[in-house]
């Protein structure tokens, strides 16, 4: 048989035994190319969380700047206004309704339907009243206290009248509420006014 005649060896064979380790390495590269793929894929994941949570921050910022600049704008002109319903409040309460004149008892409608009507315009508009019931705790953030006064049924530190009510617009502080608030300690100096009282009672027997 002549060179030319000669089979060729089989593919396999020519690889011999470093064709061997090429093909067992091909499996190793492979799934590290995954595991790379996948911390790829994690790390893109956790940066369009980050860039969402930034967005969603920065619309809730710019809300609360817009809300902000807002209600500096108006506080100014709600302060004046509230001297205004401050007014007709007085006006209210001097005001006959039960007068038998028609046009003095029609004024005082006209007055009371003219305080509902700005009322209401004040709650459209982010102006809500601060006007505490009786025996509500004082809120140094929303009451301004103009005296003391002993009182048997609110406890102690708790709103006993109004004299002004307040107002807040979206949520700033406009103006406090100028309330009366209950003494405190009335009940414990009394006690110890007593107290004190038997003690010397209790000296002069003595002597």
């Amino acid at each position: 048989m002549t060179d030319d005649q000669t089979p060729a060896p089989d593919r396999d064979e020519t690889l011999g035994p470093d064709g061997g380790a090429e093909a067992a390495a091909e499996p190793a590269v492979a799934e590290r190319d995954v595991d790379a793929l996948r911390a790829e894929i994690a790390s893109l994941k956790d940066q369009v969380l980050r860039v969402a949570a930034d967005a969603e921050n920065t619309k809730r910022r710019a809300e609360r700047e817009a809300n902000d600049a807002r209600a500096y704008a108006i506080q100014k002109f709600a302060r004046d206004l509230l001297a205004v319903a401050d007014n007709l409040q007085r006006a209210m309460l001097h005001a006959p309704k039960d007068a038998a004149d028609p046009l003095v008892k029609n004024l005082a409608v006209g007055l009371e339907m003219t305080e509902r009507d700005l009322s209401g315009a004040f709650e459209r508009n982010g102006l809500k009243k601060i006007d505490p019931p009786r025996g509500e705790r004082f809120d140094p953030h929303l009451h301004q206290a103009m005296q003391e006064q002993a009182s048997d049924d609110v406890p102690a530190g708790a709103v006993v009248q109004v004299v002004q009510p307040g107002y807040e617009l979206f949520g700033r502080l406009v103006r406090p509420a100028l309330v009366v608030v209950a003494a405190r300690g009335v009940k414990a100096s009394k006690a110890a006014g007593a107290a004190n009282d038997e003690a010397g009672s209790a000296v002069d027997t003595r002597a």
